[in-house]
């Protein structure tokens, strides 16, 4: 794999695995142009980073010299409790993710990871986990090269904004983990550094043509010691 070859677009760069996520691509000598596609300007600066900026997410103006991002990363998504509403989640967790990924894709992405959630599906019960199946299923259509969704259990992390959900799942599991094991195990809360360089990995392997092109990785899969890639 060549040096500095590639240029990848990051939205959600603000957030927990985003953070995390921004500062491996931006550490990683593969990459040499780094987009962050935000609402409001990231507090740091790099000589690899280029901040879009725009209040909806949008980018409203590109020009021909400038580097096509191959590599695309969305790391959005928000809860009911934030969100407001089941409207207002819908917005975020299922619009706004899929008009992210159309822009992406008119910017010259091919290989586009998304973060989703575990038990994801258009038809869930749970409406955020039905917005969710709903936003993996129009991306699909949208003709990437590669389509990787990764589904983490709960997130480990120090949030801005701490998730009582999060805290109270790790609470449970800090309890109950030698008992994880079999479909349970998929719910081990895990740090939000290990799913970032998990996308970061995925991303890479779908350039060098080794993964399918539309490919699910759920819950402890994304641990190193893992090797259970669910492939669709």
């Amino acid at each position: 794999m060549s040096q500095g070859k590639a240029n990848a677009i990051i939205a959600g760069a603000s957030g927990l695995v985003g953070d995390e996520l921004l500062h491996q691509l931006l550490a990683h000598p593969h990459f040499h142009t780094v987009y962050s596609l935000s609402r409001r300007e990231l507090p740091f600066h790099s000589k690899k980073l280029v901040q879009v900026i725009h209040p909806e997410l949008r980018v409203t103006a590109w020009g021909e010299t400038d580097p096509i991002p191959t590599h695309g990363f969305i790391c959005l998504g928000t809860t009911k409790k934030q969100a407001g509403s089941n409207q207002a989640l819908e917005a975020v967790d299922f619009q706004l993710v899929k008009d992210v990924a159309t822009t992406m894709h008119l910017l010259g992405v091919r290989h586009l990871v998304v973060i989703s959630s575990l038990f994801a599906h258009p038809w869930s019960p749970s409406h955020y986990l039905r917005c969710k199946g709903k936003m993996e299923q129009a991306i699909k259509k949208m003709g990437f090269s590669h389509c990787i969704f990764v589904r983490p259990g709960p997130l480990k992390g120090e949030r801005s904004v701490p998730r009582h959900d999060e805290q109270v799942v790790q609470g449970v599991f800090d309890i109950i983990k030698p008992l994880t094991i079999g479909p349970i195990a998929h719910l081990t809360p895990i740090p939000a550094e290990q799913v970032a360089r998990s996308m970061l990995s995925l991303s890479l392997l779908a350039e060098d043509k080794l993964i399918d092109a539309v490919t699910i990785v759920s819950g402890k899969a994304l641990f190193p010691d893992s090797h259970h890639i669910l492939q669709d």
